[in-house]
């Protein structure tokens, strides 16, 4: 509960009161590998902080070949925002690529914090503004940039994550086939 305490403290610091108010309405669980917390066809429920672990958040075409949009490490959040605030079917999969722990508030519990302590409404918002230009940069490097290119921006964009991810994973990711990304990453190595 400390990790999630000095997350906020990036933003706008929390006084005692609203330190008591976020950790009564987050709930922990521990998470297995390939377990999921949202399935396609599920309403998205909670937002979920990510304490120890690895999330993929993917969708999965018409032929069944899965395509991860994003990411969350430890210290960060995922959730799928439509399906949340819409109170609609989610479109995607979110699944633990490793044994997790998490912090989970519902939409009520975040809505009762952003009526009842404004810094809440004000993190999220700047939380989830990040989130969006996350999102923006990638869909950007996706049309605008090679695979080398956009290689190297998940590189930057996720430092750590090409030691804990297998080739599966980050090539769905870039939009390549794993084998093309082995031979990025041959090509960069013999540089």
């Amino acid at each position: 509960m400390e990790n999630i305490v000095r997350h906020f403290d990036k933003y706008l610091s929390l006084d005692e009161n609203e330190k008591e108010a976020l950790l009564s309405r987050l709930v922990e669980r521990k998470i297995k590998r390939r377990q999921f917390i949202l399935q396609e066809s599920d309403t998205c429920k909670y937002f979920t902080y990510v304490v120890e672990g690895c999330f993929k958040m993917y969708g999965v075409d018409k032929t069944g070949k899965e395509h991860n949009l994003l990411f969350a490490t430890e210290n960060d959040w995922i959730a799928d925002i439509d399906s949340l605030h819409k109170e609609k079917p989610s479109k995607l999969y979110i699944e633990a690529i490793e044994p997790s722990t998490i912090l989970q508030i519902s939409k009520g519990d975040l809505w009762y914090l952003y009526t009842n302590y404004p810094k809440f409404d004000r993190n999220f918002r700047v939380i989830i503004e990040d989130k969006y230009i996350e999102l923006q940069n990638r869909l950007l490097q996706t049309f605008s940039s090679t695979a080398y290119e956009r290689y190297e921006f998940f590189l930057e964009q996720y430092p750590k994550l090409s030691m804990r991810l297998p080739n599966t994973q980050i090539a769905s990711y870039l939009g390549v086939t794993p084998e093309f990304l082995s031979k990025i990453r041959n090509d960069r190595a013999g540089k």
